[in-house]
């Protein structure tokens, strides 16, 4: 099937799609100019400034949302797009790394991972940060720590390290967290995986950065639907409206230079015929 885009090309480097049923619509993140972008009723797209890093988002269980900064988390405390923010402390000095994607377990655990600038390979983590305000390291020696999700019944975590080329499953329980690290699925031909959501059913969507596509792999890794987008740097996607039946997909422009793709930026969606499951918010 094929994507239909709903923006203009408006974000450099757009990520982290999610929708709450708190918000308006959908919310994202243009990550390297540290703005969260929410999609209005009408179409329109309004945007808000949080700092030098918008990595991702969750709304948080108690109303507000948490955003990924350069270096650490920052808090709303409502719902509203414009809510003030207040910073935890950074977890790292390094100037050269700063935070990427991630996404909340089923307990309300934020995992969230960070690359570095220059993307040498080792150079990033993958962090677990507590609703109490403890950080600890999950994955160490990681390159580009990307989309991570739940599946339906909570038990299994699907996890890209992009330049892998691979999509990592891990058991999950509360008082484990995240074990038993074995690979999903490989990723052939063009793109690298990159954002990653599982619809209500098990099925694990892949974003392709450089491969022009949105994949859902069934859960015994059998590839069985692709979306076509009309942009080569697919990034993310997430389930939204109501009855969470719409798939909305990011994209980015990011070193393209001064004649980016036409559609690059763009929000596009796709209506897959599987439905998703509601967002897990972060619970601290």
């Amino acid at each position: 099937m094929d994507a239909e885009q709903l923006t203009p090309p408006l974000a450099e480097h757009a990520e982290g799609p999610v929708y709450s049923p708190r918000w308006p619509g959908v919310r994202w993140v243009d990550m390297t100019a540290g703005d969260l972008l929410e999609l209005q009723p009408d179409g329109s797209v309004r945007r808000h400034h949080v700092g030098p890093v918008a990595a991702m988002l969750r709304p948080r269980t108690g109303g507000g949302h948490v955003v990924c900064g350069e270096r650490g988390l920052v808090l709303a405390d409502i719902d509203e797009l414009t809510a003030p923010v207040r910073a935890r402390p950074e977890v790292w000095s390094d100037p050269g790394v700063r935070m990427n994607e991630g996404g909340c377990d089923p307990s309300g655990v934020l995992y969230a991972g960070s690359m570095a600038y220059d993307q040498h390979p080792g150079g990033a983590r993958l962090y677990r940060f507590d609703p109490t305000g403890g950080v600890s390291v999950v994955l160490d020696s990681v390159t580009i720590s990307n989309g991570i999700d739940w599946s339906p019944e909570g038990t299994l975590a699907y996890y890209n390290d992009t330049p892998t080329g691979e999509v990592s499953v891990f058991d999950w329980s509360s008082d484990t967290g995240l074990t038993n690290r074995r690979r999903f699925v490989t990723v052939e031909g063009e793109g690298h995986p990159d954002g990653l959501t599982v619809d209500a059913e098990g099925g694990v969507w892949v974003a392709l950065f450089g491969g022009s596509a949105v994949r859902r792999y069934a859960p015994d890794g059998t590839l069985d639907a692709v979306v076509s987008v009309g942009t080569s740097q697919v990034t993310a996607m997430t389930f939204g409206g109501p009855g969470l039946d719409q798939l909305y997909i990011t994209t980015s422009k990011e070193n393209m230079g001064s004649h980016p793709e036409p559609r690059a930026g763009a929000l596009f969606r796709a209506v897959p015929g599987v439905l998703g499951q509601p967002v897990r918010p972060f619970a601290g």
